[in-house]
């Protein structure tokens, strides 16, 4: 049977039985199903292709749950088409939006093979980032703007205005705290800010005082790297300010999953 076909039957005979998904995953891990229920959830809503012997479970699932009721759909078997694709790959598939499904450390790996399939690691400047990075310079009115990727080891410049080095070591840059927000970091002081007071990045050049970062989001979802404005001197951030960053960082995620 199709796998779509297979889906829409299931799909039909939970809604008509009026059986939900938290009950069926119940029973399709008391089988020995090996994915979770929000993976079940998104193979159900399209979103997510599971292995030939996966879907079968949940078709043998649906069945014993089926049996106590008067609706007398039964959902049969599929081909085993696609039995070579493991949990980890159905979790893959769901991008960043199945990022607490993995660990720390195999997030932090999808995040760096997303990294790489940017292809913009140590690729020359060009315009199309440039642009932006200008933007944010003057209308902030600020020394430094950047568009940074975040690798393993360090912070790579694809744009840079501004004395900021190019390579840095990632452990000591601010944008390797932004990455890891859901939203903006933005810091009106670093002296005033315990997290960065005593950076060497604050206490030596180029003397941040100023910071404001908005992560990137590149293949899958995953966070890539940052646009950020860096200045010398303190200042405030009105919601003006967070909407023009916000706006400008939307359009390089456009540059950078073109």
């Amino acid at each position: 049977m199709n796998g779509q076909v297979q889906i829409r039957l299931t799909a039909l005979a939970l809604s008509t039985a009026s059986i939900t998904v938290s009950e069926l995953w119940v029973r399709y891990y008391a089988l020995g199903g090996r994915v979770s229920e929000f993976e079940v959830q998104a193979y159900l809503g399209g979103l997510l292709v599971l292995p030939g012997d996966e879907r079968n479970l949940l078709a043998d699932a649906t069945n014993e749950l089926l049996e106590g009721t008067s609706v007398n759909i039964r959902i049969p078997h599929g081909e085993e088409d696609e039995a070579d694709e493991t949990p980890g790959d159905s979790r893959r598939s769901l991008g960043a939006l199945g990022a607490f499904l993995f660990t720390a450390e195999e997030a932090e790996e999808e995040r760096l093979d997303a990294v790489t399939r940017t292809n913009l690691l140590d690729s020359p400047a060009e315009e199309r980032f440039d642009q932006y990075t200008q933007q944010a310079r003057e209308y902030f009115n600020v020394s430094s703007s950047i568009v940074a990727l975040i690798d393993d080891r360090r912070m790579f410049l694809k744009s840079v205005i501004g004395p900021i080095e190019q390579n840095l070591p990632r452990e000591i840059t601010f944008c390797t705290a932004t990455i890891r927000n859901a939203g903006p970091l933005i810091i009106p002081d670093t002296l005033e800010d315990d997290r960065f007071r005593t950076n060497p990045l604050v206490l030596g050049e180029p003397f941040i005082r100023f910071y404001a970062g908005y992560p990137l989001r590149g293949p899958g979802g995953w966070t890539v790297g940052t646009l950020c404005v860096i200045d010398q001197e303190p200042r405030g951030f009105s919601p003006q300010d967070g909407r023009f960053l916000r706006k400008l960082a939307r359009l390089v995620e456009d540059e950078i999953n073109a």
